[in-house]
């Protein structure tokens, strides 16, 4: 009967294991993707700190250009032209839900194990248009998990390895996972964010829409004096 005893035991350790693992998911997030995504994002970080610079040729076009505004959209191009999916490209902060991740680009399941993730098909900070980004709410890190608390006027900045840009919350929607329209081209250059609705199924997705009020040209990580809305 002592194998008996020992088996209960096991399987009693194995049933409080699994009940914590359970509580701690409901709580906040799934703890073992958790851990990945941190190491991920810790080489995220190093890998941003060392992206590439421009060609000489770029180097030289961008000093004929006279506005921060054109510098910008010059700059995101030309990080675009080298990023493939997977890489590195920026980090978002979202003071209100305590969020600073490293975005990479790419919003496939491999990618948004890494962190939030760039839709390509939508414009980089700089460039006109949409940027569109997407996270997970109760696994790999969970960085957008409590994206549903966000409210109107709440600051977002997302800053590139050439500028720094600063959006306000305007709204949120709950869509189909069909509904690729959130991210169309406005009139206005703005940032969308979405996530599995409700936590723990993908049956919807919530969508939070946010308004550029700001852009800032950087160099080398250092503010270049000049802001433009």
């Amino acid at each position: 009967m002592r194998w008996l005893r020992g088996l209960s035991t096991v399987l009693i350790a194995a049933g409080v294991l699994l009940l914590a693992d359970v509580g701690v998911t409901l709580a906040w997030q799934e703890p073992f993707s958790a851990i990945y995504a941190e190491l991920r994002q810790a080489a995220l970080e190093d890998e941003l700190d060392r992206l590439d610079g421009l060609t000489a040729a770029e180097a030289r076009a961008l000093a004929r250009l006279a506005e921060d505004r054109e510098k910008l959209a010059f700059l995101a191009r030309s990080l675009r032209r080298r990023t493939d999916e997977g890489d590195a490209i920026g980090r978002i902060r979202i003071p209100g839900i305590g969020v600073s991740r490293v975005i990479v680009e790419g919003t496939d399941a491999g990618e948004l194990r890494e962190g939030p993730g760039h839709y390509p098909r939508t414009s980089l900070p700089g460039m006109r248009g949409t940027v569109g980004v997407a996270g997970h709410r109760t696994t790999y890190g969970a960085p957008f998990n409590e994206v549903d608390k966000l409210e109107k006027g709440d600051r977002i900045t997302v800053e590139m390895p050439y500028g720094r840009f600063t959006y306000r919350v305007e709204g949120a929607r709950i869509v189909p996972p069909t509904a690729v329209e959130v991210v169309r081209r406005v009139s206005y250059d703005r940032l969308v964010l979405s996530a599995c609705h409700p936590k723990y199924s993908a049956a919807e997705r919530i969508v939070v829409f946010a308004r550029q009020v700001e852009s800032e040209l950087t160099v080398d990580g250092r503010s270049s004096g000049r802001r433009s809305s």
